[in-house]
C-alpha cells in the first residue's frame, strides 16, 4: 500500500511540475496566456453643464452618492477633497464580499481623468472618467473599465458576474447622478 501512494505521489509531484513549467512558458509568451482583460462601458447623458458635472465628478465625495448603499463604500484615507494627478485614496466596499482597495489618479485634465486600482481584488483595474459637452446644459458621462481577475481559468468563470454586476452598479450611478444635478436647476 505504501509503494502505491508513493508511485501516485511522485507522478502527481511531476505531473504539478510539467504543469507549472508550461504556465511559466506560456506566460513568458507575448501577452501570456493568463491576460483576460476585459472591457466594459456605460453612457448617459445628464440634463447640468459640463462644469457642474466636472465639478461634481471630480469631488472624491461623489463616490458616497453614486455608489449603491448596499454596497457600504467608506473612503478610508485619501490625499485630498479634490481630484488631482497623483491623489490617492483608500475605500472599502462590498463587492461579493467585502473588499478593501487603494486607486490612484493616474491622469488628469479637463473633462477627463483615470483612476488605477494599485492594489484590491483585481489584477488590473483602469477607469477612465470622460465628460462630453453636447450642449450648455446637456453633458454625457462615459465610463469605460479595462479590467483582469486574478486566478486565471478560475477568475475569468467570473467575468460574466462582474459584467453584470457592473451594469447594476453603473445603472444606480446614473440615477444618482442625474439626481444630484438635475434637482439643483
Amino acid at each position: 500500500m505504501c509503494n502505491v501512494w508513493k508511485i501516485n505521489k511522485e507522478t502527481h509531484q511531476r505531473r504539478d511540475k510539467e504543469l507549472f513549467k508550461r504556465t511559466q512558458e506560456c506566460n513568458q509568451r507575448a501577452g501570456g496566456c493568463e491576460k483576460q482583460v476585459k472591457s466594459f462601458r456605460y453612457a448617459f447623458v445628464v440634463n447640468s453643464g459640463i462644469e457642474d458635472v466636472w465639478k461634481f465628478y471630480t469631488d472624491i465625495n461623489h463616490l458616497k452618492i453614486i455608489t449603491p448603499k448596499e454596497m457600504g463604500l467608506k473612503i478610508i484615507e485619501h490625499d485630498d477633497e479634490i481630484l488631482k494627478e497623483g491623489a490617492e485614496a483608500e475605500m472599502s466596499a462590498k463587492l461579493v464580499t467585502k473588499s478593501k482597495w487603494r486607486s490612484k489618479i493616474t491622469y488628469i485634465k479637463p473633462y477627463e481623468y483615470v483612476d488605477e486600482m494599485m492594489t484590491g481584488r483585481f489584477r488590473k483595474w483602469k477607469h477612465k472618467h470622460t465628460f462630453e459637452k453636447i450642449t450648455d446644459n446637456k453633458t454625457e458621462v462615459v465610463d469605460q473599465i479595462e479590467f483582469e481577475l486574478p486566478y486565471g481559468v478560475l477568475g475569468r468563470i467570473f467575468e460574466n458576474y462582474v459584467m453584470g454586476r457592473l451594469s447594476e452598479i453603473f445603472k444606480y450611478r446614473q440615477k444618482a447622478t442625474v439626481l444630484a444635478l438635475e434637482s439643483k436647476v
